[in-house]
């Protein structure tokens, strides 16, 4: 099984305010553009087209069958968005696209791009497993703090990342008496929700967002209709 790095440069607009973190790029066989999101059966850009335009077909090429990579970029970097995954390499348990068989190896240093991004304050996962890498990321983050922070390095238990669960501070956040140890579960929204987190130096709202591959059983209106939560 082949390691793989990610093959794409972080995309980060300077005046970014929304971060969207995937999982991690199809194998390019699968690519119609170079860019995020690349697969043409994966419904992202049809998401956008609805959400921004009306039109689910709007980044699409006129020859049909690929994305309009001029187009997409242009309005990413109109609109604000930024763009990269939770993973930075990865190994592939079988030779397809799905979430399921990717195994990280390398999660990304999202502080190192939210650094590049001095407007950002929304974090987007799209999809369950970058929601579970980002939760692993806040977790390790705040464990690393509890290390340096006396009094916090204790027997702290070993707890396991709740999905839909109620919200804990982020890893920025020193504990108060009431507070959250470091090292305690980390929540992850419900797909079409989301909550305020303190983390890497500032106060960030994470939405977690449905999949916008087709196998994630919901219609692509209504997961138009969740993504439009992010421009209310």
């Amino acid at each position: 099984m082949t390691i793989e790095s990610h093959p794409l440069e972080p995309f980060l607009p300077q005046d970014a305010t929304i971060l969207f973190l995937g999982s991690f790029p199809p194998p390019r066989a699968r690519w119609s553009m170079d860019f995020f999101y690349p697969n043409f059966n994966n419904d992202f850009w049809r998401v956008m087209g609805l959400v921004h335009f009306c039109d689910a077909q709007h980044f699409v090429a006129p020859a049909g069958k690929k994305f309009n990579y001029e187009a997409v970029v242009d309005f990413c970097r109109a609109a604000g968005l930024a763009f990269f995954d939770t993973a930075s390499q990865v190994r592939r348990l079988k030779d397809n696209a799905s979430d399921a068989f990717l195994e990280v190896l390398q999660p990304t240093d999202v502080g190192a791009l939210l650094a590049r991004l001095p407007r950002c304050r929304t974090l987007v996962t799209t999809g369950g497993k970058a929601s579970e890498e980002l939760a692993a990321l806040l977790r390790n983050a705040s464990e690393e703090l509890a290390s340096v922070i006396p009094g916090l390095t204790g027997n702290l238990p070993d707890s396991p990342v709740i999905p839909d669960s109620p919200v804990i501070p982020g890893p920025s956040v020193i504990p108060g008496p009431t507070g959250n140890l470091p090292g305690a579960p980390v929540s992850i929204p419900a797909p079409g929700t989301s909550f305020d987190i303190s983390a890497w130096g500032r106060t960030l709202r994470w939405w977690r967002m449905p999949s916008t591959s087709r196998a994630y059983p919901l219609p692509l209106t209504a997961k138009a209709s969740l993504y439009s939560l992010l421009w209310p």
